[in-house]
């Protein structure tokens, strides 16, 4: 560490080391001291690595069929509930969907509510909200609480009182506005906390904004699309798969000013190498989803990119679906590990499950490919990608002209195509293991139909440009599975079907269990060969992300269940009435027709109203926190 003399290395999560200075820091101190101790759930993420790994085992394989519900929570809303609780010593903070409310619970009084904190919301904010009102948790950082509101409010509360310590807004969804929105979990580190914004279908240029941790005042902002300047790239020194970018790669790879309304939002998660100074993260599908309206390879939305932390200036890039036709947002977590072995060389790598279909390995100091293997064998829309550094197409995927909606046109009903746009995983996050060197995925096994359509760009309007439509992958009746998967040889190693897609986030612990949930509400525990050793029913369907922490020298398990998000948005609108859903279909046909955007606001997300309208015989609508003991 240049500049300091004398330094202090705090293990985190098994995987990565942490070192802060005597004389100033890497990352936060305070939450490295915290998510150190795995007693707590510091981070939405568990760790700066992604892993979501704990080290405590006193539930284990042997006794997890024991397990009984300690208490509950409701929120008293009624969408999906993403995201997880955050522990910090004897208190838990949980959120819940829009309106956004924030609970401090305190673990020593039986969960008896320390602090609520509800923002007051304008409720136009919810038909601009693509695939439900979802928001996937809160951040702590310097004693304070960190909640990305769905208006973009950014709002930093005291972590003892639940009183507001500043507030920033981070985008613009006004009436007459761009249509932003803010759905995904802030990232603490060093000083400042990272936050990302939502809104692709509405032609929102995507950004990611470092805001200081102390006052809420701009750090950096930097652009997935557009020139070097508001990109933060250096078109010499900015590489991808080793090659410098070139100057304004983000404005020559768009037709005239397309790159304005452009996409590439960043509504995902976020993760943080200290040593190396690096922030990764992938964005979002371009604007619109007609590929025929945008020619050329519309960088850098899809696209996984290494920031340095301090001044946002991205080091390298790698876009994993140029000119993207099937709306395969890149903003999956990206899963820190040092030492995988890869092809007989040591790497520290990223791993990073796209929606596209592939999974990817890469050297995360250098950005090289390292492994990019399809991870559900429905995968249809590209043979493969090329991984041959000499040829003009390394690093591409192979389109295959049958499933290309461009190849295919405007007004064209491309049929069959796998996966779906929800992609073989959304931002559900897997959990690597470093007992097993293995990733366990929850992913979806479904396919649509896709029509694209033109479309004209009105600032704070629908700009979608297709209609799609979804069902179960060929051979099978199964929209889901929970795998196993090796990174450093890119294999399944066992795959675990489910009825409806693995829409919860995974946990993966010492005790030799890894824990998922399902759309029909089950939460669900394996062992490390995927044999199934727990499940119990909870209230709703679970979309929420499992965690584990330890109170009284007791371990815990904690999951939100509320269904909704994309894959259970018609339980969750209410859409699933044969009557509502015809006339909802009938306005968006009529507005096509017209030209009428309005009445297109929520097609992105009515494509799998009907591939998952069986929900509504398994589950209905809750919003609750159940946290699961051992007996005493």
């Amino acid at each position: 560490m240049r500049g300091f003399s004398k330094s202090i290395c705090v293990p985190l999560a098994a995987v990565l080391v942490t070192c802060a200075s005597a004389y100033g820091a890497w990352a936060n101190d305070e939450l490295i001291k915290l998510s150190s101790d795995a007693k707590n759930w510091a981070m939405p993420t568990g760790d700066y690595a992604n892993t979501r790994y704990s080290k405590l085992n006193q539930i284990n394989k042997d006794n997890v069929k024991n397990l009984q519900v300690k208490w509950t929570f409701s929120t008293g809303v009624l969408r999906g509930h993403e995201g997880g609780p955050l522990v910090i010593g004897d208190v838990m903070y949980i959120h819940a969907p829009f309106p956004n409310a924030v609970y401090a619970l305190d673990l020593n009084n039986d969960g008896k509510i320390l602090w609520k904190y509800e923002p007051k919301q304008d409720p136009n904010v919810i038909p601009i909200m693509c695939c439900d009102t979802v928001n996937r948790g809160v951040a702590y950082g310097d004693g304070k609480i960190i909640l990305n509101q769905a208006d973009t409010t950014i709002t930093a509360l005291d972590a003892k009182t639940g009183k507001v310590v500043w507030q920033a807004k981070n985008g613009d969804n006004t009436a007459g506005g761009k249509g932003e929105s803010g759905t995904n979990a802030p990232m603490v580190f060093k000083d400042k906390v990272l936050v990302g914004i939502s809104g692709g279908e509405f032609g929102v240029r995507g950004h990611v904004t470092a805001y200081n941790l102390k006052d809420g005042k701009v750090a950096w902002r930097a652009y997935s699309t557009g020139p070097d300047s508001e990109t933060l790239m250096d078109p010499e020194k900015t590489t991808q798969l080793g090659k410098p970018v070139g100057k304004d790669s983000g404005v020559t790879s768009w037709e005239g000013e397309q790159w304005k309304q452009g996409g590439g939002t960043t509504w995902g998660w976020y993760s943080f190498d200290p040593k190396l100074n690096l922030i990764y993260y992938g964005t979002g599908n371009p604007s619109t989803w007609n590929p025929v309206q945008r020619p050329g390879d519309n960088k850098w939305s899809m696209t996984i990119f290494a920031r340095d932390a301090d001044t946002g200036m991205a080091k390298w890039v790698y876009q994993m679906t140029p000119h993207d036709e099937w709306d395969y947002d890149g903003v999956n977590e990206m899963v820190l590990v040092d030492g995988m072995n890869v092809k007989g060389k040591p790497h520290d790598v990223l791993v990073h499950f796209d929606r596209n279909g592939f999974a990817y390995t890469m050297d995360r100091v250098t950005g090289e490919l390292l492994v990019a293997a399809k991870y559900d064998p429905a995968v249809n829309w590209a043979t493969e990608v090329n991984m041959d550094p000499k040829s003009d197409q390394y690093g591409r995927p192979q389109v295959v002209a049958k499933y290309s909606t461009q190849h295919n046109g405007e007004d064209t009903n491309t049929t069959g195509v796998c996966p779906a746009a929800l992609g073989t995983k959304d931002q559900q996050p897997a959990t690597y293991s470093p007992k097993t060197g293995l990733f366990y995925v929850p992913t979806n096994h479904v396919c649509m139909d896709y029509e694209p359509y033109k479309v004209s760009y009105t600032a704070g309007q629908a700009y979608v440009g297709a209609t799609v439509a979804m069902y179960p992958a060929p051979g099978g009746t199964n929209m889901g599975n929970f795998i196993a998967w090796d990174a450093a040889n890119g294999k399944i190693v066992w795959s675990k079907p489910e009825q409806f897609s693995v829409w919860s986030g995974a946990l993966s612990t010492d005790g030799d269990v890894v824990f998922y949930g399902t759309l029909e509400g089950y939460i669900k525990a394996v062992d490390k060969d995927g044999k199934e050793l727990y499940k119990f029913k909870t209230p709703s369907g679970i979309i929420g992300n499992i965690n584990t922490f330890e109170h009284n020298g007791k371990q815990y398990v904690a999951v939100l269940s509320g269904v909704g998000g994309w894959a259970g948005i018609g339980l969750a609108g209410g859409l699933l009435s044969p009557d509502l859903a015809a006339a909802w279909h009938g306005a968006v046909d009529q507005g096509r027709k017209q030209g009428d955007q309005a009445t297109q606001v929520g097609t992105a997300g009515l494509g799998a109203v009907g591939g998952y309208a069986a929900l509504a015989d398994y589950t209905t609508l809750g919003g609750q926190l159940t946290v699961f003991g051992l007996p005493d």
